[in-house]
This record gives C-alpha cells, sequence and structure tokens, in this order.
C-alpha cells in the first residue's frame, strides 16, 4: 500500500479543519489510510502566557497581524520530523489554485503543509520560510481555513481510492479542460421537464457523443476562454461546428 499523501494545517481555528474532514469523501479518505491530516493550533506554540498570536502593525493602521514568532516556532517543531514538505501561505496575492495545479500536488504526492493566515494578514519575515503562496481567487475571505480545505478536497479527490468510481474524477468540470456535461436522474419526466432521450436508449456511443458535445456547448457558452487552452481533438472540432451550426439555425428561426 503506497504511504499516505500528508496534509498538514497550521492555523488558529483547529475546529474549523476538524469539523469538515470528518464528513464525507474526506473521512472515508482518512480512514482508508489515503491521506493524512495533521492539524496544529498556532497557539500552541506562543511564548507569553496570554497565547498571543497577532499584534498590531507597525506604521499604524487598521486590524491586526500575525506575528511571526508562532508560526516559526511550530515549524520549528514540525521539521524535528527531518521529512520533506512544500510549505504554502495561503493568501490572497499567491498565485490561483486550480484544478491542474490540485493535479499536479496529486500527482507527486508530496507533503504540503499551509499556513492558513487571518486577520490582516502575516508578518511579512513569514514569508522566507515558504515555497509558494497560493489563492483560491480574487476575493478576500476572514481567514485561510476554507482555502486550505479546499485545496485538501481537491487534491484528495483525484487520489486512487477516494471515489468510489475510479473514472469519476475525470468525467468532472476541469478535468479535462471543460466544464461537466449535464446530469439527469430519476424520474424521466419530473413537471413536464424530460431526460434527454439518448441518455435512455442504452447505446453507450451516442451517450459518450452526446456528453461530449454537451460539455463542450456548455464551455463554449459559459466558460469561451477555456477552449483556447483545451487540446481539441478532431471529433471535438466535429461537435464544435455542429453546435455553431445549430446556434445560427436557432438565430435564424429567431
Amino acid at each position: 500500500m503506497n504511504a499516505a499523501m500528508t496534509f498538514e494545517v497550521l492555523t488558529i481555528f483547529p475546529e474549523i479543519i476538524r469539523s469538515y474532514i470528518s464528513e464525507s469523501i474526506i473521512k472515508r479518505a482518512l480512514q482508508r489510510g489515503i491521506i493524512e491530516v495533521d492539524i496544529y493550533n498556532i497557539r500552541d506554540f506562543t511564548v507569553d502566557r496570554h497565547h498571543k498570536v497577532d499584534d498590531y502593525p507597525y506604521g499604524g493602521g487598521a486590524g491586526m497581524v500575525l506575528k511571526p514568532d508562532p508560526i516559526f516556532n511550530t515549524i520549528d517543531h514540525i521539521r524535528k520530523d527531518n521529512k520533506e514538505r512544500r510549505i504554502i501561505l495561503l493568501s490572497p496575492g499567491g498565485r490561483i489554485f486550480t484544478q491542474k495545479i490540485a493535479g499536479e500536488y496529486a500527482l507527486r504526492g508530496e507533503r504540503l503543509l499551509m499556513i492558513a493566515g487571518r486577520y490582516e494578514g502575516v508578518d511579512e519575515r513569514i514569508k522566507n520560510l515558504i515555497d509558494e503562496e497560493l489563492s483560491i481567487g480574487d476575493y478576500i475571505l476572514t481567514g485561510g481555513e476554507l482555502p486550505s480545505l479546499v485545496i485538501i478536497d481537491a487534491i484528495a479527490r483525484l487520489l486512487p481510492g477516494v471515489l468510489g468510481d475510479e473514472t469519476s474524477p475525470d468525467e468532472e468540470s476541469f478535468s479535462d479542460g471543460l466544464l461537466e456535461y449535464p446530469q439527469y436522474t430519476r424520474p424521466s419526466v419530473f413537471r413536464g421537464m424530460e431526460v434527454p432521450g439518448v441518455l435512455l436508449s442504452g447505446d453507450h456511443e451516442k451517450v459518450r457523443r452526446w456528453r461530449r458535445k454537451e460539455a463542450l456547448r456548455l464551455t463554449l457558452s459559459k466558460r469561451p476562454d477555456l477552449l483556447v487552452r483545451v487540446r481539441l481533438s478532431n471529433e471535438d472540432k466535429t461537435l464544435l461546428k455542429e453546435i455553431k451550426e445549430e446556434q445560427d439555425e436557432s438565430y435564424k428561426g429567431g
């Protein structure tokens, strides 16, 4: 059995992490020994009796900044195991985390240590410890706990044995650069809305082609920028041509 992929999270709110990983797919991945999540409470590595992890910024300004010493102390403690790890600071200024990056980390299986920032940010000197800054999007969150969970979830579901259906990660949105095709389940007719007949036909090739075409259609409609980055097959080009012809016909028909 392969060694578990390990995620280490430095936080001042460990219960946020514990609560999420104790449910659903991540819980099963932990139980199966496919992943390991180690949570470190930064407050446990403070040196003052009040366990202070933040302070006012030099030069003035609103908010509080995470102090360097508790984080350095935490990482010094963790590094005593002499194991290689990649240290990531979760920050709005980091590289945008994508499905492609999730796939790269899942493939490498390296140990990831994530620092969940809080307040107005972290003392700049903490950046001397890190290998990379990651962001999950161009918006501001209260802290780095949610981004760390997003990263754990996105990577874990790509690891063999985590999902029940081994092919399902390959069929989800972004896995091949496209949005996912529409999904339907029972009943076949609901309030006058019918499931496309091809999905009920039992013809696997027709179903496969329909799904690919609809994935292309959705991507063209909602995220055309993704098509620029995707390596399209000859079939994809044919399907896109069909989609555009259908759109032209629909436009002409009013």
